[in-house]
């Protein structure tokens, strides 16, 4: 089936960039609430890094099983729930008076919630309402706008700490999330209702089974992690990085938004790029330019200048692999069960991101320094850049169609 981009193919897109503008632009403002958070229950940055890890981690573990509940069921119902919990999450994380309530509501509701109004279950929806030979152009393009919320929500966020105590701003967040309920409405729908019409009838199991067996899905999957060990990482612990070197106050919150902004330009340019040239060389040159400039910011001396300045380069490089690495695992398996595979991936993401949002925190305690986790980064993206380089982008063979029960 042919798809021409109507008026109303446009609003979905536009739907869906809206719904992760609101998640991400919330999750990657949770780093300026450790400083606040921690000061207010009185514990080190441990007890409150372990909440966000959990949330990375139980983002991604419950992300393929996420996705398959919107592959099968459809994902305007699963978009809903996620919105009405990640409301829940900050309204319950607001209220908090132990660090129990910390991991429950940061960690485990808004974490799973995660699941329902990011990148798997929306790029499914993309998917399925775009051209395939524009695919990577329209991830990137929700992509970018998307993440634009990091534009948006960290500097208003920043602003609303300072002006009226991190509890408030918690419960600003949580009126701005409620829209995605109603959003839910339009994005609504089943990929492998649209994918059965052009590919040969599969099942989960069959195609779970090609996935496990094909060693550019294993390489993509382990690169992913390394893209998610950088984000949370920087995303969660670069604000109190830059206040442990007396930065000024409004420097954290304003490295956080450029990141945004340059990530709208990285992540449209590289989208545009996936369409025109090999995925796999685009991911692998992303993840060794990324090694590039976190060793140039930790070399050189910490300044504002020198934090804008890496701020706008890491930010190019940010989310540009997010449009790749799911245009890839739809260009090797098709859309129909797009959402389970690509969560799969994503699941790797959040295990790399758990890792480093804990181990910076746990090891910022014990040594008061962010040194070591600066250089595993370094290494780690030069890992992922190999990683890609043997990947087949040829897409792989379904079986032939089984007899209806």
């Amino acid at each position: 089936m042919v798809i021409k981009m109507t008026p109303a193919n446009y609003i979905i897109v536009f739907s869906a960039a809206f719904v992760i503008l609101l998640s991400m632009g919330t999750r990657h403002s949770f780093g300026l609430f450790q400083t606040p958070v921690s000061e207010a229950f009185g514990i080190g940055l441990t007890a409150f890094s372990f909440s966000l890890a959990l949330q990375n981690l139980l983002w991604g573990l419950s992300q393929p099983f996420i996705g398959a509940l919107a592959d099968k069921y459809g994902s305007g119902r699963v978009i809903a729930i996620a919105g009405v919990a990640q409301v829940l999450g900050l309204v319950i994380l607001a209220n908090a008076d132990s660090v129990f309530e910390l991991h429950l509501s940061t960690g485990i509701i808004i974490g799973i919630a995660g699941s329902g109004t990011t990148w798997a279950v929306l790029m499914s929806v993309v998917a399925r309402n775009v051209p395939e030979n524009r695919r990577t152009f329209f991830f990137g393009l929700v992509g970018a706008m998307g993440t634009g919320g990091q534009i948006l929500i960290a500097p208003l966020t920043q602003t609303n700490i300072n002006a009226f105590g991190w509890v408030d701003a918690l419960l600003i967040l949580a009126i701005l999330l409620a829209v995605v309920v109603p959003l839910s409405y339009v994005l609504k729908g089943k990929t492998a209702d649209h994918g059965a019409q052009t590919e040969k009838a599969e099942s989960l199991l069959q195609t779970l089974d090609r996935a496990r067996q094909h060693s550019g899905y294993l390489y993509l999957t382990a690169g992913f992690c390394v893209c998610g060990f950088h984000v949370m990482f920087i995303a969660a612990h670069l604000p109190n990085y830059l206040l442990t070197l007396d930065m000024p106050e409004w420097l954290p919150g304003t490295a956080i938004s450029l990141i945004g902004v340059t990530n709208l330009a990285g992540t449209l340019i590289f989208g545009w790029l996936g369409d025109r040239y090999s995925k796999k060389y685009l991911l692998s040159m992303l993840y060794f330019l990324r090694s590039l400039v976190i060793a140039a910011f930790i070399f050189f001396p910490i300044s504002p200048t020198s934090v804008l300045i890496f701020s706008a380069s890491i930010g190019f490089l940010w989310l540009a692999t997010v449009p790749l690495t799911n245009a890839l695992v739809g260009q090797l398996f098709g859309i129909k069960y797009l959402a389970t595979l690509a969560g799969i991936v994503f699941a790797s993401h959040q295990l790399g991101s758990f890792t480093s949002v804990w181990l910076g925190g746990w090891l910022f305690d014990e040594t008061g320094s962010y040194e070591l986790v600066w250089q595993i980064a370094i290494g780690l993206g030069l890992l992922a850049a190999l990683l890609h380089l043997p990947i087949s982008e040829k897409k792989t063979e379904t079986p032939k169609a089984q007899p209806a029960e």
